[in-house]
């Protein structure tokens, strides 16, 4: 399992701080299910641009599809199999992950069946680890 310092559990969803918005400072005023991610990521040492889901699913210079989990892979759901709007969440080992949804409004773990059981999650669409420079 992934270590998740104090402060991201202080941290509430806000749709408006996403990746490239001109308002994100990290998580300064919230973040996104992205940014989040992109941050807790940042925290272990592992940088990713500031890529919209679906332009993070279509990355291949900086990211790459995977179907073995290992923790900190980023994965993403959404209602269809469009990575467009996708939730983004991240993998923390033992059919867990982390992620911060508007309807939680909060940093919460899941096991990865239950993002499935959701309206707005109900298709993984895949997983994506960030390569290492």
């Amino acid at each position: 399992m992934i270590e998740i310092p104090s402060r991201f559990y202080e941290v509430t969803y806000n749709g408006a701080h996403y990746p490239g918005s001109p308002k994100t400072n990290g998580l300064e005023g919230g973040a996104n299910c992205q940014v989040f991610a992109y941050e807790l990521l940042k925290h272990h040492g592992i940088e990713v641009p500031d890529l919209r889901s679906s332009d993070l699913w279509e990355d291949t210079e900086h990211t790459i599809q995977v179907t073995e989990l290992e923790p900190l892979d980023l994965l993403l759901w959404n209602k269809t199999d469009n990575a467009w709007g996708a939730h983004v969440g991240l993998y923390m080992g033992e059919n867990q992950a982390v992620h911060l949804s508007k309807q939680n409004n909060e940093l919460a773990i899941w096991p990865l069946e239950k993002f499935l059981d959701q309206p707005l999650y109900k298709v993984f669409i895949g997983a994506k680890r960030v390569l290492k420079k």
